[in-house]
C-alpha cells in the first residue's frame, strides 16, 4: 500500500525526522487559511499522487501570494496530473499538501529497500537527489552506496557512516545522519515497510539535514499490524 507524502511526513515526524511545517487542503478555499497558519512569505504547493516528476509535470509549484495556492488548488483538484511515472491517464488530484518554503544548499538521494537474498534492509544513498535515482546507477555508480542493515545491528553508528562519506557530509551532518537512520530503519521495521525513499534529502541554508519529500510503501500482507495507519489512508 502506497502513501501519499503527507501521510509519510507525518510518520517522520513521527520517528523524529526533520520535515517542514505543512498543511493538507482538500478544498481549494482553504489555501489561504493554510498558508496563513504555517506563515512566512513563501510556500511550496505539492499535488498530492502515487508517482515521481510531480515537479516536470506542473504538480508542484513555488508561490509568493497564498491567492497563488488557491489558483493551483482550482487547477488540479479533481483533474489528473500526468507524469512519467504514470500511465497516460495520470492519476487524480484529492489533496494538496502546502509547507513552509526550505532555502536547499545541496539535494541529496536515501532510500530503504527489502533485499530478499540477504534478508536486511539496504539503504541506498547518493550525492546526487532531485533526479531518477535509476540514471544515477547507470551512469555514476560509484556516486551510489548500498549499505545492508541487521536487526539490532550494532555496527549500525559505522554504517551511517559510512553513507554519510559517499553522501560527502561533514562532520556535524554526519552527527546528524547517524541517529536519522537509526530512526529510519526503526520506522521501516515498525511499520512493516516494503520501500522508503527520501528524494531530495536536502542540506538547507543552515547546513541542517531536511527530508523534503517522502515516499513509503506498506507491506500489504502486513497491514493487520497496522491498524492505525489504514485509518488515515
Amino acid at each position: 500500500m502506497n502513501l501519499h507524502e503527507y501521510q509519510g511526513k507525518l510518520l517522520f515526524a513521527e520517528y523524529d525526522l526533520p520535515v517542514s511545517n505543512g498543511k493538507i487542503i482538500f478544498k481549494a478555499e482553504d489555501a489561504i487559511d493554510a498558508c496563513n497558519e504555517i506563515g512566512g512569505l513563501k510556500w511550496v504547493v505539492k499535488a498530492q499522487v502515487h508517482a515521481g516528476g510531480r515537479g516536470k509535470a506542473g504538480g508542484v509549484k513555488l508561490i509568493d501570494d497564498p491567492k497563488e495556492a488557491v489558483e493551483f488548488s482550482n487547477k488540479w483538484l479533481g483533474n489528473r496530473l500526468v507524469t512519467y511515472q504514470t500511465d497516460k491517464d495520470g492519476q487524480v488530484v484529492n489533496s494538496i499538501l502546502i509547507e513552509e518554503c526550505t532555502d536547499i544548499s545541496s539535494e541529496l538521494y536515501l532510500s530503504a529497500v527489502i533485499d530478499r537474498e540477504s534478508q536486511k534492509v539496504v539503504f541506498i544513498g547518493s550525492s546526487e537527489g532531485g533526479v531518477n535515482i535509476e540514471d544515477v546507477a547507470k551512469n555514476s555508480p560509484e556516486k551510489i552506496i548500498y549499505q545492508g542493515i541487521e536487526h539490532k545491528d550494532l555496527s549500525l553508528p559505522t554504517k551511517a557512516e559510512n553513507i554519510a562519506k559517499v553522501l560527502k557530509l561533514n562532520d556535524d551532518q554526519t552527527k546528524q545522519f547517524i541517529p536519522m537512520i537509526d530512526n529510519l530503519y526503526r520506522l521501516f521495521i515498525e511499520k512493516d515497510l516494503s520501500l522508503l525513499e527520501i528524494n531530495p534529502l536536502v542540506i538547507n541554508a543552515n547546513g541542517d539535514l531536511h527530508c523534503l519529500d517522502a515516499k513509503i510503501n506498506i507491506d500489504s500482507n502486513a497491514l493487520f499490524r497496522q491498524p492505525e495507519l489504514l485509518k488515515n489512508v
